[in-house]
């Protein structure tokens, strides 16, 4: 059955920011950029060479910030349907955090030398024909895996959909690094919504401006890493005259962790889905052991400067998947590179729909900002920029690490 889509967005509870200008810098509000020492990184890599698909609400191209930076012409015709209107700014500021080039006071993307090929998909929020003429989620999986885009972007979840997973298997046996949101469901139960929480996908939380995992970021058996997703700006609606501040979800920890991977990419061309899969969780930022991830983390903090200034990092082989016990052993790609995974997940597992940011559930959901509130002591702080990550649990009582995931 098709589920009906919804961003997994930063759209909610915003205060109005500055029109992008050449005096109106948004940059300075984007406080990862210095942690994870984005100007030296960019020395070595800027993304060049690497397209990103990000599936989501569609892209505007002629933002300040990506113009000349998104490649509307690629889009597969199946799926091109009004990919470049973007219904509600999700997608645009997904871009942005990506690839944008800062111009005009705009967003700087993590990775300013990549290119976003854009689609537009079913999500909550379309209506009508709109909704009718859109791919849904399994349909533009299935045509960006075909394309030459390396990375595939998904700041939406949902509901466990098996035409969705076949995509994702598809999309992985093509050799693409797919990353996913895992939502924002908040401390209690915490469920993780879809395609995150499926093998082959790489499963993002977020985290503040000090470390600490924010309140709003679903947890379990899903997360593999964490990155930046909240307290930046981002765009307010459809009409581009403005962003808003303090933008929040794990929609934008989704897309900083993909614009990381096309950096890593980029200086490093010759690798494998796997060897980026690896090159991610080797160097991101933790205490714990590699082996028993967190609830919360997964992995770690998104760290590529960790890759980008080791000449000497070992990749590892490349036909080998770093997670390949976690994706129940398969090996689904050709050519001697099995596919990125993430932890596994039953499709018939139980999952509830990430909330949008106006409360909406059920189907697929922008992983948005609408965060339960919990006295959960399970706060977690990580030096971005430090050669070693120092983690610290608030409180008492609370398990960091989770039960090793299994199909």
């Amino acid at each position: 059955m098709r589920a009906v889509g919804a961003i997994v967005g930063t759209l909610a509870a915003l205060t109005v920011g500055l029109a992008p200008s050449a005096t109106a810098d948004e940059q300075s509000k984007q406080w990862y950029l210095k942690p994870m020492q984005a100007e030296q990184m960019w020395k070595v890599s800027t993304g060049k060479g690497v397209k990103v698909a990000v599936i989501d609400t569609g892209v505007n191209p002629d933002t300040p910030s990506l113009k000349g930076q998104v490649l509307a012409d690629e889009v597969p015709k199946s799926v091109a349907y009004h990919a470049t209107h973007d219904f509600n700014g999700h997608g645009t500021t997904m871009a942005e955090l990506i690839a944008g080039t800062g111009a005009g006071g705009g967003l700087k993307g993590l990775a300013p030398g990549a290119k976003i090929v854009p689609y537009r998909i079913d999500l909550e929020g379309l209506k009508g024909t709109e909704a009718k003429k859109s791919p849904d989620a399994p349909k533009a999986i299935r045509a960006a895996a075909d394309t030459d885009a390396k990375i595939i972007s998904m700041s939406f979840g949902g509901v466990p959909d098996p035409t969705e997973e076949e995509a994702v298997k598809y999309a992985a046996s093509k050799g693409k690094l797919m990353i996913a949101a895992v939502g924002n469901a908040g401390r209690g139960d915490g469920q993780i919504g879809f395609p995150a929480g499926f093998p082959y996908v790489i499963g993002v939380s977020s985290m503040d401006a000090s470390g600490t995992v924010s309140k709003f970021s679903s947890h379990g058996s899903w997360v593999d890493l964490t990155a930046p997703g909240e307290g930046f700006p981002g765009w307010c609606d459809a009409t581009f005259r403005s962003y808003c501040d303090n933008q929040r979800g794990t929609s934008a920890a989704t897309a900083i962790a993909s614009a990381s991977a096309a950096l890593i990419w980029s200086a490093h061309p010759d690798w494998t889905v796997n060897q980026v899969t690896r090159a991610l969780i080797d160097t991101a930022g933790r205490s714990w052991a590699k082996n028993n991830p967190s609830s919360y983390l997964g992995y770690g903090a998104v760290r590529p400067k960790n890759v980008l200034q080791n000449p000497h990092y070992d990749p590892g082989p490349p036909d080998v998947d770093p997670l390949a016990e976690e994706n129940g052993g398969n090996v689904l790609a050709k050519s001697g590179a099995t596919p990125a995974p993430s932890a596994s997940a039953s499709a018939s597992a139980s999952a509830s729909s990430q909330a949008q940011e106006k409360g909406t559930s059920g189907g697929t959901s922008a992983a948005g900002s609408n965060a339960r509130s919990s006295n959960d002591s399970s706060t977690l702080w990580i030096a971005l920029g430090a050669a070693a990550a120092v983690v610290v649990i608030g409180g008492g009582g609370f398990a960091v690490m989770r039960a090793r995931r299994a199909r």
